[in-house]
């Protein structure tokens, strides 16, 4: 295993760049950011840690390496993997590029960007503000986006458990929940899976779904319906999915 140390008395910008294995962050107090490398003694001798002014960038140099077996876009992998840790400060930004690793991210992040081919994406805490999400083979769960979400997934689950901003969202083969949104728009797409969506109390809606082949169903009146509109903010919801079921409910 290797260590790279950094100082950071601010928070900073996270790039990491790796074909396959494991990627965990955490956010920490403190000023230094601590990266650390184990696995593949090839693939280690391969990556690169460095510091560019408030970035710190961990990425495999070139794009072919030893032992190909698949290729994935600009990444090239066999057997071997690689296993990166980083603890940096509270509210740093996160970019996260891979084939096929998983991610865990822990704590609180400013902003969060993520490409994955393969790989599941595990937040424990808060994005600050905006998550962008992409990947082919993955399920995703978030905690609290403050911000504005937008995802692209094919073959796998979403699930958040609250959004403060708008939801761009395009599913293929997975279902997409989000416990609670209270503002902004939600545009939805889902071709073979469920759209199930958690409005916040006090919050108005304005709706518009339809299914080729699976139920709609809204647990919350209109903003349109007699009565049903008051002094909260709405949330305009434009959905489609194409065998699946389309649900809105009470969140909190």
């Amino acid at each position: 295993m290797t260590e790279h140390r950094f100082q950071t008395p601010d928070p900073i910008e996270l790039v990491v760049k790796i074909p396959t294995g494991e990627i965990e962050i955490e956010t920490v107090d403190g000023d230094e950011s601590l990266i650390s490398l184990d696995g593949d003694d090839k693939l280690m001798e391969l990556t690169e840690v460095r510091q560019e002014g408030r970035r710190i960038v961990v990425e495999l140099k070139g794009k072919k390496s030893f032992g190909i077996t698949i290729s994935i876009g600009d990444f090239s992998f066999g057997s071997g993997r690689l296993r990166v840790r980083a603890q940096v400060p509270h509210g740093s930004s996160t970019v996260l590029t891979t084939a096929a690793a998983d991610m865990k991210v822990r704590g609180r992040v400013q902003s969060l960007e993520v490409k994955s081919a393969s790989g599941d994406l595990l937040v424990n805490g808060e994005i600050e503000r905006e998550a962008v999400v992409k990947t082919v083979s993955g399920d995703i769960r978030l905690e609290h986006v403050g911000g504005e979400l937008r995802v692209q997934t094919v073959s796998g689950d979403v699930s958040a458990r609250a959004v403060g901003g708008s939801i761009v969202s395009k599913t293929v083969s997975g279902d997409l929940r989000v416990e609670s949104v209270r503002e902004g728009h939600v545009t939805a797409q889902s071709v073979s899976g469920d759209i199930e969506l958690g409005v916040a109390a006090g919050t108005n809606l304005d709706v518009d779904a339809g299914s080729v082949s699976g139920d709609l169903a809204s647990e919350v009146p209109l903003g349109s319906d007699p009565g049903a509109a008051g002094d909260g903010p709405i949330l305009v919801v434009r959905g489609k999915t194409v065998s699946g079921d389309f649900r809105v409910f009470r969140g909190q």
